[in-house]
């Protein structure tokens, strides 16, 4: 396959910070784009009876087009991302408040369970759209009442998929993973080159020293 080797712009379209980090640390140059807030919880709620693989792939193409369609975007690659945990068919997204955080790491602590990941990447020059994702089996420890408060008034929890972060304090409490650790932070940086790749793009092109 041909790869496209010119420098080609890679749009962010997520306010995370988290996958921000992962971007630079891959040695990605990009700009961030997001999605308006208010846009993506409305997605987000209409497209629930679909299955987690399919739900979070839709999630990651919604928020690209949202960010497409508010930045009035006309080229470029734009990336769009969305993480949720599945327990047990449940899924679980970002806690909506302190109270919120608790009752969700009470639900986890001790569990086996899968975090998702979708991408999205849509090039803008072509009008092409590839969507995958990848999935991590994670095994959480029992957490105490006193352990789980305590790390919700860190403030770790807010903005969080399953209300914990991996990359911060929260791998104290995770005992394994199976699976993409990037995916478990908020971009599975693998996959990333994977879809670059199939959209007929060299990833190296797309970095600092490429």
């Amino acid at each position: 396959m041909h790869m496209t080797t010119n420098k080609t712009q890679l749009i962010l379209a997520s306010a995370s910070p988290r996958r921000r980090e992962l971007l630079r640390q891959a040695g990605y140059r990009f700009v961030t784009r997001p999605p308006p807030e208010s846009r993506e919880d409305a997605l987000g709620r209409s497209i629930k009876a679909l299955t987690p693989g399919a739900y979070v792939e839709s999630m990651a193409y919604l928020k690209a087009a949202a960010a497409i369609e508010a930045h009035g975007l006309k080229e470029g690659l734009v990336l769009g991302a969305d993480t949720v945990v599945d327990l047990d068919g449940q899924l679980i997204g970002k806690p909506n408040g302190d109270e919120d955080a608790r009752q969700i790491l009470r639900r986890l602590s001790g569990t086996r369970h899968r975090v998702l990941t979708g991408l999205a990447l849509v090039d803008l020059g072509t009008g092409r759209r590839l969507l995958a994702h990848e999935v991590t089996l994670v095994h959480m420890r029992p957490m105490t009442d006193a352990e789980i408060a305590a790390y919700v008034a860190s403030g770790e929890a807010d903005g969080k998929a399953g209300a914990y972060a991996l990359q911060e304090t929260a791998d104290r409490y995770v005992e394994s993973i199976q699976g993409s650790y990037t995916n478990v932070v908020g971009l599975p940086t693998e996959l990333l080159e994977r879809l670059l790749k199939a959209a007929g793009y060299d990833p190296a092109s797309l970095r600092d020293l490429g």
